[in-house]
């Protein structure tokens, strides 16, 4: 009985001394450290929906950033390419040629011009003329050709507007006058003051011949723009100036016999000394009566076109 009893005695006393063991453990922490880690380790380490949310988003937003900028760049050179270039305002001169037609006191023309400057063209043009006269001078008989033929080129500086101050060049001068001259025989003429009667046996007859020299400066105003700073495709062009083509060139050439006029005998022929220093006198008063002519004046009026 003593023995049972003490039996009994013991087992509750073990029973409770682990009892309070587990209770004194579990107050102090040890046994709750493993779940302490294990929760600590699953706050510190993101979960996989966690990661997956966040990695794809930054990625996603580094594609839509690069296909933006992609987009930006191209639907600029899209817009580019597909748009034409407007012009600037104050933009001009679109046109690369401009070409005219005109009629001057240097008979009927056609110009071109190109740009060079912004208030600067150089123009370059060819002129065409031909008329026949028949005329009398101190009673020589003259049939006439006037040729015009000549060809220029300008640089046209444009101070204002449309108004232009054009120095240039007429580089080639072909106006001349050629004539074929006659006296009939028994009737009078005059050669540099001295009356002749021309030989009825051999009338005086020859060539004569005005020109200038081939080159000339020139200077013209005027007003238009064979390429206009509007951008329009035509205008209408006055000019006024001239070319200085010097004193004229002048030859007188003649065949034939001259007699006394009073009494028509002792003829004689034209290339007699005393008769062609009469003849070189009458080339001198021609080109005397030419001489205002040394600046030859040019009017012109016309209309240009330009692509």
């Amino acid at each position: 009985m003593r023995i049972n009893t003490a039996r009994w005695v013991a087992t509750a006393a073990l029973f409770l001394t682990v009892g309070w063991s587990g209770k004194c453990f579990a107050g102090s922490g040890v046994v709750g450290e493993t779940k302490d880690e294990s929760t600590a380790v699953t706050s510190a380490t993101p979960s996989a929906p966690a990661v997956a949310g966040i990695v794809p988003r930054s990625m996603e937003q580094v594609d839509v950033q690069m296909d933006t900028a992609e987009g930006d760049a191209g639907g600029n050179a899209r817009s580019e390419a597909a748009e034409p270039t407007s012009k600037r305002p104050g933009q001009h001169r679109s046109s690369k040629v401009g070409i005219g037609v005109k009629v001057s006191t240097l008979g009927a023309g056609i110009e071109a011009a190109l740009p060079v400057f912004a208030k600067v063209n150089l123009r370059g043009g060819l002129n065409i003329f031909q008329y026949d006269r028949t005329f009398t001078q101190d009673g020589i008989h003259y049939t006439g050709q006037l040729h015009f033929r000549s060809g220029e080129a300008h640089f046209d500086w444009y101070p204002f507007g449309g108004f232009h101050v054009s120095p240039g060049v007429m580089f080639y001068n072909g106006n001349q006058l050629t004539a074929n001259a006659s006296v009939p025989g028994g009737q009078n003429f005059t050669l540099s003051g001295t009356t002749y009667k021309s030989d009825p046996a051999m009338p005086v007859g020859g060539t004569g011949k005005l020109d200038f020299v081939k080159v000339s400066p020139t200077i013209m105003l005027g007003v238009g723009n064979l390429i206009p700073q509007s951008g329009r495709h035509y205008s209408f062009l006055f000019e006024v100036g001239g070319a200085y083509q010097g004193s004229a060139r002048v030859g007188l050439n003649f065949t034939g016999n001259v007699c006394d006029p009073t009494t028509g005998l002792a003829c004689i022929s034209v290339n007699d000394p005393t008769v062609q220093a009469n003849v070189q006198a009458q080339q001198q008063k021609i080109r005397n009566d030419i001489n205002p002519y040394r600046f030859f004046p040019v009017v012109s009026l016309g209309v240009g076109f330009n692509f």
